[in-house]
């Protein structure tokens, strides 16, 4: 004869075993989850470029937008980057058909765009820093690498986030959670082409005009 404990105790399991369906995270939460921490990251966005817009014009004397970016060069870089979320597109029409190698080859295209524009973005801030116009030079510098260089870090985590995601894929294949994880690097992939977007319109092109 069983205790009251013990019973208890199978009646537990039980229910883990078999009702934790009625638990089981389907992924919108997850999805709430990342969409929350976007918005948080356009809070952030939206106060480097508040302060960007006041020390704008505070070159201290120092060499002026005008004077130190180079349009045709930055829209290399913003081609390098609205193609990449177009390849990510790509993936994510490969993911919906349940084609693993072609998500896993469309990221790998992502990745070497999203490369080529960090790449191009740091041989600029070394430039610029050579010229000697660094970040410690002017108000109006420290704003601008501030800005320019939180979205380069968040592309960095991007990429690394690709290189994880192509490697499950590779592993796991198109569960539902890679397929819920590929989601979410998608939303914040795109998320970034449209701060760059903003980046390019307000930090380069007003400052070249």
């Amino acid at each position: 004869m069983s205790s009251p404990a013990v019973s208890a105790t199978h009646g537990a399991l039980d229910d883990v075993t078999h009702g934790g369906h009625e638990h089981h995270d389907d992924g919108s939460k997850t999805l709430l989850g990342f969409w929350i921490y976007l918005m948080s990251d356009c809070l952030i966005f939206s106060g480097l470029f508040a302060t960007f817009a006041v020390l704008g014009n505070s070159t201290a004397g120092g060499p002026t937008a005008k004077e130190l970016f180079e349009l045709p060069y930055v829209l290399g870089e913003t081609m390098l980057l609205l193609i990449s979320s177009v390849t990510f597109g790509m993936a994510m029409l490969s993911m919906h058909a349940g084609k693993k190698g072609g998500v896993v080859a469309w990221l790998a295209v992502t990745f070497l765009f999203g490369a080529g524009f960090i790449g191009m973005e740091v041989y600029e801030f070394a430039k610029l820093v050579h010229e000697g116009a660094g970040p410690s030079t002017s108000a109006f510098l420290s704003s601008y690498f501030t800005l320019v260089g939180t979205h380069g870090l968040h592309v960095t985590c991007g990429l690394i986030w690709l290189v994880v995601m192509m490697d499950q894929i590779r592993r796991f294949g198109l569960t539902d959670a890679t397929q819920r994880r590929l989601s979410c690097l998608s939303l914040f992939w795109h998320f970034l082409d449209i701060v760059w977007i903003c980046v390019f319109t307000f930090v380069y092109l007003r400052g070249a005009i």
